[in-house]
C-alpha cells in the first residue's frame, strides 16, 4: 500500500497540474469513452451491435466491405473493423463490449482480444489477470515517453 502511495504521489507531481481531459488523454493504453469519442464512434458502435443478428453476422462475413459500406462510418473505422485492429477501434469511439460482438463473430472470446490489445497471448493475458493484472510501477503518462 505505501509504494502505491508513492508511485501515485510521484506520478501526480512531476508535471504541472492538468485538465481532466489532458489527464485522461496521458494514460497510455486507455481511451476514455466520454461524449466526443461517443459521438465519434455512433455509428461504427451501431455497426457492431448489428452483429447480435445472425443474419446480419451472415452477411458481414460473407462480404465485409459491402457489409461496411451500408454504415455511415469513417474510412478509418471501416479499415480497423477489417483489420481486427482492437486498439484502433476503440480510439475511433469504440466501445469495448460492442467490439466484443466482432470478436464473437470471429468465434473469438473477449479473452482473445484483450490479449491481442495488450500484444500478448491469450495465457501470457490470463496469467497476467491471474496475477492481479497490469503491474503499478513501469510507464504511468505518454508524456514521459514523449508521446504527448
Amino acid at each position: 500500500m505505501l509504494e502505491t502511495r508513492r508511485l501515485l504521489t510521484e506520478t501526480l507531481t512531476k508535471a504541472p497540474p492538468m485538465t481532466a481531459k489532458e489527464a485522461y488523454e496521458d494514460i497510455p493504453g486507455t481511451w476514455v469513452f466520454d461524449a466526443q469519442r461517443a459521438r465519434k464512434g455512433f455509428h461504427l458502435n451501431q455497426f457492431l451491435y448489428s452483429l447480435m443478428k445472425a443474419e446480419n453476422r451472415r452477411r458481414f462475413l460473407a462480404d465485409e466491405r459491402t457489409y461496411l459500406d451500408e454504415w455511415p462510418m469513417s474510412e478509418a473505422q471501416k479499415v480497423a473493423v477489417m483489420k481486427r485492429d482492437w486498439n484502433t477501434l476503440l480510439d475511433l469511439g469504440g466501445v469495448s463490449y460492442a467490439l466484443a460482438k466482432l470478436a464473437f463473430t470471429d468465434e473469438h472470446s473477449y479473452q482473445y482480444m484483450a490479449a491481442e490489445m495488450c500484444g500478448l497471448t491469450q495465457q501470457q493475458y490470463a496469467d497476467m489477470m491471474m496475477q492481479g493484472g497490469r503491474r503499478l510501477d513501469g510507464w504511468r503518462s505518454k508524456k514521459e515517453r514523449g508521446e504527448a
